[in-house]
């Protein structure tokens, strides 16, 4: 393993650092030795993390080495141990000098991330490494107990004191066998993590919390989630000492937010009633005791609990004191009442609560909560008295002399404020939420909040316990003085680190408008209009075509996420999305997040598919930490800046309060104004989302910022010191879609990824937690083998809800994906012949499993369009996304009818899926059994006899309609007409809906018969048409080969020559008399049909973009004559055309006015832009002299003339 020396201390590394990684340990060495605090930024894949480990645990060796060259050189008593090292080169850096150090002084290694999922992935980085310290991972009993009957309880500080209580008594047996179990070597010298823990626990029968607490006393290095450090509770409870100590945040970018949180409350109404009810109740249970028992001893009751009743009176007396005092205060129902942090003492001490008074208080309340969460029975709520006595913890800070109280409580409310407002809640929530609870709980009123608006309270709370250092580490701290500013301690370390990646590897465009010329822009008064929502949904759909695989796309809020798509399901802009790669859409609650991730991951394996696009919010779930590395996330786009809601009380007063404290300018200390904290706060979560592209040192993606504030410096100052240098600022979206296309053709191809293997290719593998697979990039070897481990933690995380505890835990993360497709994909030997068929097969497979979608299946259904029904609806209206091939034989017709085949049984399965989560279970088996039966019995009166129960209920009409794709043709008319008449809505049909599979066949070969080709030359023209663009009937698939008569079409084609175009589909016919599909056989050289290619084609554009457009395309091609300036030109043509998908082709029309020196680059853009090679029907290519011969003719058009006059006089030079 390579070494390195840095500042004296000798760090073994697993691989031969970047120089980036050399600076990173460098500055952590720096803080460990000099005693002093640092802030260090350093890029997501440069191996932040691992670095942190080494350099630290480096350092504590050579600390623990110095001290030992020490003790040597006190025995020898001045002399000279070997006789070329005198002792002075021994070093003692990384001790304190000249002050006598023991064994016992080297420092702990206190190493804090925001979640137990981040601790696992740390943990497995240290296993990575040569050093094995002594470690230990706090955890909450929530993540620890084992003893079923505690975990059962709902409440987590129910939870806590009914532990506690089988602590005392010795009624837990895992507890009974810590003591014994504490010095087993495996568990003593073993690298730990929770769910190692809790594994071990089950194993030995003893209790992992517990043994987390013995071992913290030995550990070297303690692992913890952050809000154990900064909040001064959980520190107590854990009894973690400071003193010494080394601290290090990592992905410090929340420590702001946690600081600020763990030495806040809110007290409401419901809390106060709530802890009323529960001392009423113990009140009526005392007295019948006292009652009952003639020698009643109020010292020792039966119950054992250790105060009287009169004690239990004053806490209630308490409580109705607090209530009172709180709603006794009239606030302004819409911006409530605020008052000085200090104020808080005031309102405490109108219902007796003192620092006199806190600790009595606060035991009664702890006894209390003790014995009703004792007891056995009917469940009663005690969070009430819980968040009493937490509050008292929080405010009664300190032990102060009378003298110094008031000193005391100014120090301790300084960064406070006290605000009350009116309980809105009490409208929001339906009234009959818990029937359970008392009419006093239910009651409306204030709520009491105490806000602490300064991070640095926290953090000069955790210096004043004595730290050595406090190193905070993120992968995005941007800005750093603002940061450093916020914490107020001092930093006198820092760094802003450089990314491992190449210039090559990273793309960052600004993009100032849309295709269509509107500014892009997420500011309040401008985000809901119906232009910018538009062209947002443009700009969004055409980067899907150029950006392969996965896409990200962040919103700064969930409103305005839920608002722009509806907007773009409505005007069709999420249909173009969809037909190029399937949208996912972040949840807002936990439930079903890892469902749809999952089944965006398989969506983008897929090697069958163009990827996937998940939308999600800035400051969510998936902008933190998620891992979207290679494939995942080849793009990420963001809408706008996620400002904080600016009407929100708690960011007006935290405006507020930094604007009074940069008033006060108090010497040595400097205050962001409300202003600033406000940007920054908008711009550390668009660092945080950008950070979702680079993963590793081999990855590339494209970073593109939709909002034209972005264009500003002061903007672009805030964004991470490692994007700026490649930030280009884009006027015209056309730039954007060629600068694109280029980036990832370079890139794919100096870095090509290796490809999806489908599940059959890749059956038989295993992708397990420490085995990387090819297929799942997630899983590479570019990153730590331990990541699925990580996510296999929420095995004993029930907040989480990743899954259930009874799961076995063979695979998880993307190896549990791979497994489940595998599995899916071998559940189904055959596939169904038709729909009805199909639903065969659907209850069967789905019918009791609510988790039977599996596979590609579950990746669709997942797919937020595939959830939308009236998107499905009108896709089986349509007859499915079928693709037609136009070909020459007409045996490759069954090949595509497979396909079809295929993607009605997905779609059944999604039908099927949805229906039973709409529909009762009888409901549901009463529709398939009717379905069934009609199967066998062609009878649709049965079916819509059965299908009644469908039009009961508005909601449920889709799913009437929805059986129209499980009727059989002879009946469709009459079912759509009964759909009609009972909901009002039709199903869509039309009269080839009523043919049957034979007829359609016939049909298609007595027109395929009707130009039957003779041997000869063969077509160059097929094609592939999307029949969702077909059936639209708009002028975007006006294939304009080498035209031909109309007359000439009736006429048997001559032998030895075949038409130029396939014409198996009567495309006429298929557009409903639309001209534009009008597909022309080859023609003799008479009508002058050359003439007809650029009039037909400027005749098309006039009518699919309008006379304004038309003229900018005009002044383009104007300016190229004169210039020869082809990016120009390629600017405003792809903006005109790719505004609409109606339009796109003819952008690939236009190719024939391209001059012969520019055909390859153009031809090579429209691959990008398709996604596949263009072919000749897509991009024509005219001969010179066809070029010159047909741009100089006399077109009835005079911008045509134009136009003809200036190709021309290209020609001639």
């Amino acid at each position: 393993m390579p070494s390195l020396t840095l500042d004296g201390v000798t760090v073994n590394f697993p691989f031969t650092p970047y120089d980036c990684q050399k600076d990173y340990m460098g500055k952590v060495i720096e803080c460990l030795q000099k005693k002093e605090n640092g802030v260090l930024e350093s890029p997501t894949g440069t191996g932040k993390t691992l670095c942190l480990l080494c350099a630290t645990l480096a350092w504590r060796e050579h600390f623990k080495d110095t001290i030992s060259a020490r003790k040597i050189a006190e025995k020898l008593q001045g002399q000279e141990m070997f006789h070329n090292t005198p002792m002075s080169s021994w070093g003692t850096t990384a001790t304190d000098g000249a002050t006598p150090v023991y064994y016992t002084d080297i420092p702990k290694i206190i190493y804090a991330s925001r979640t137990h999922s981040q601790l696992a992935q740390v943990i497995g980085e240290l296993k990575n490494t040569s050093y094995s310290p002594k470690v230990c991972v706090l955890g909450s009993r929530e993540q620890l107990c084992i003893n079923q009957e505690v975990m059962r309880q709902e409440s987590n500080h129910v939870k806590v004191h009914m532990c506690r209580a089988k602590v005392s008594t010795r009624s837990c047996v895992y507890y009974n066998n810590v003591e014994e179990r504490t010095t087993d070597r495996d568990l003593v010298n073993s690298i730990l993590d929770v769910e190692d823990l809790v594994k071990f626990g089950n194993k030995q029968r003893v209790c992992p919390y517990y043994l987390s607490r013995s071992l913290k006393q030995q550990a070297d290095v303690i692992f913890m989630p952050y809000n154990y450090l900064l909040d001064p509770k959980s520190r107590k409870a854990h009894n973690i000492e400071l003193n010494g100590a080394v601290v290090i945040f990592d992905e410090a970018h929340n420590v702001e937010k946690t600081c600020e949180e763990s030495t806040s409350f809110d007290l409401t109404p419901y809390d106060v009633a709530s802890a009323i009810s529960a001392v009423d109740k113990l009140l009526v249970e005392q007295a019948k005791e006292a009652t009952v028992s003639e020698d009643f001893n109020v010292e020792n009751l039966s119950s054992g609990l250790k105060i009287n009743i009169e004690t239990i009176g004053k806490i209630k007396q308490i409580l109705l004191d607090l209530e009172a005092v709180i709603d006794s205060y009239d606030v302004p129902s819409d911006k409530g009442l605020t008052k000085a942090g200090i104020f808080i003492y005031e309102l405490l001490e109108r219902v007796q609560l003192t620092y006199n008074s806190k600790t009595a208080v606060y035991e009664a309340l702890e006894q209390i909560i003790g014995h009703l969460t004792g007891q056995p029975g009917i469940f009663l709520n005690t969070s009430g008295l819980q968040k009493l006595a937490d509050i008292i913890q929080l405010v009664f800070v300190g032990e102060p002399s009378e003298k110094e109280n008031r000193k005391q409580m100014e120090s301790n409310t300084a960064h406070f404020k006290v605000h009350i407002h009116r309980d809105n809640s009490y409208h929001k929530k339906p009234q009959s939420t818990d029937v359970w609870a008392s009419s006093s709980s239910k009651k409306q009123g204030n709520i009491l909040s105490y806000w602490c608006f300064s991070p640095g309270f926290s953090m000069q709370d955790l210096k004043n316990q004595g730290v050595r250092c406090i190193i905070l580490t993120s992968g995005t701290l941007s800005p750093l003085s603002s940061f450093t500013c916020e914490m107020r301690i001092p930093f006198p370390v820092s760094l802003e680190n450089s990314h491992v990646i190449e210039r090559d590897q990273i793309f960052v465009g600004i993009i100032e408008r849309g295709p269509d010329g509107v500014h892009l822009t997420s500011a309040f008064d401008r985000r809901f209009l119906p232009e910018n929502m538009a062209s947002l949904g443009n700009t969004v759909a055409n980067l899907s075509r150029v950006v392969p695989d996965g896409l990200l796309v962040f919103f700064p809020s969930f409103p305005l996420m839920e608002k722009t798509l509806d907007f773009w399901r409505t005007n069709g802009h999420a249909d173009r999305i969809e037909s190029v790669k399937p949208m996912f859409v972040e949840p807002k609650g936990k439930g079903t997040f890892n469902e749809v991730i999952d089944g965006y991951y398989q969506k983008v394996n897929d090697p069958t598919s163009k990827g996937g696009t998940f939308f999600a919010v800035c400051r969510g779930k998936a902008s933190e930490g998620l891992d979207f590395a290679d494939t995942f996330g080849r793009g990420v786009i963001i809408t706008g800046l996620p400002f904080p809601p600016k009407m929100d009380p708690r960011v007006i007063l935290k405006m507020q309060f930094l604007d009074e404290m940069s008033r006060k300018k108090t010497p040595g200390l400097k205050y962001l104004s409300g202003q600033e904290w406000y940007k920054q706060q908008a711009f550390r979560a668009v660092n945080q989302a950008i950070g979702r592209v680079i993963r590793h040192k081999d990855d590339y993606g494209a970073i593109l910022l939709c909002d034209q504030r972005f264009k500003g410096s002061g903007a672009r100052a805030q964004l991470p010191s490692w994007v700026r240098p490649y930030v280009r600022l884009y006027e015209s979206f056309g730039n954007v879609i060629r600068d694109v296309s280029q980036f990832f053709r370079v890139a794919n191809k100096l870095r090509p990824v290796v490809e999806k293997k489908s599940a059959a290719q890749s059956h038989g593998t295993v992708c397990s937690a420490d085995t990387p697979s090819p297929a799942y990039p997630s899983c590479s070897s570019s990153q730590s083998s331990n990541t699925p481990k990580a996510k296999q933690l929420d095995a004993h995380l029930p907040s989480l809800k990743r899954r259930r505890l009874d799961e076995p835990s063979v695979a998880s993360g993307m190896a549990r994906i791979c497994i489940e497709y595998e599995s899916g994909v071998q559940e189904s030997p055959r596939r169904p012949a038709n729909l009805l068929d199909a639903l065969e097969q659907g209850p069967q497979r789905g019918g009791d499993d609510p988790d039977a979608v599996t596979g590609l299946e579950k990746a669709n259904h997942l797919s937020t369009l595939s959830l939308q029904c009236d998107k499905r609806m009108a896709d089986e209206i349509r007859g499915g996304k079928r693709k037609i091939k136009l070909v020459q034989e007409q045996k490759l017709h069954r090949s595509d009818n497979v396909s079809a085949d295929g993607s009605s049984s997905s779609r059944v399965k999604g039908f099927l899926a949805e229906m039973k989560k709409s529909l009762s279970q009888f409901n549901f088996e009463r529709i398939i059994q009717a379905l069934q039966t009609y199967k066998k019995k062609d009878e649709l009166d049965g079916l819509l006899a059965e299908a009644a129960v469908l039009t009961e209920d508005a909601n449920t009409h889709r799913l009437l309609r929805g059986l129209y794709q499980f009727v059989r043709p002879h009946h469709k008319k009459r079912f759509d007409e009964k759909c009609q008449q009972l909901t009002g809505r039709g199903c869509g049909y039309k009269p080839d809906h009523s043919l049957s599979v034979e007829e359609k066949k016939a049909l298609m070969l007595k027109s395929a018969a009707a130009s039957q080709p003779a041997v000869g030359r063969t077509s160059s023209t097929c094609s592939q048409l999307n029949t969702q663009q077909l059936n639209k009937g708009g002028a975007h698939l006006n294939q304009q080969g080498l035209s031909a008569p109309e007359t000439a079409a009736a006429n048997q084609p001559a032998v030895g020559r075949t038409s130029s175009t396939c014409s198996q589909l009567n495309t006429q016919q298929l557009n409903k008399g639309g001209a534009h599909l009008n597909q022309q056989g080859l023609s003799a050289p008479e009508i002058g049909s050359k003439r007809d290619v650029p009039a037909a084609f400027l005749a098309d554009v006039k009518k699919a973009v309008g006379e304004e457009k038309s003229t900018l395309l005009f002044q383009a091609i104007q300016s190229y004559k004169k210039t020869d300036n082809y990016d120009d030109l390629v600017s405003t043509v792809v903006s005109i055309f790719t505004e609409r998908d109606e339009d796109f082709n003819l952008l690939t029309r236009f190719s024939i006015f391209i001059p012969t020196r520019h055909k390859k680059r153009y031809k090579e853009m429209l691959d990008d832009l398709k996604g596949q090679a263009v072919s000749a029907a897509d991009a024509p290519v005219a001969s010179d002299d066809q070029q010159r011969s047909v741009l100089s003719s006399s077109p009835p058009f005079k911008t045509q003339s134009k136009i003809s006059s200036f190709f021309s006089g290209s020609q001639r030079k």
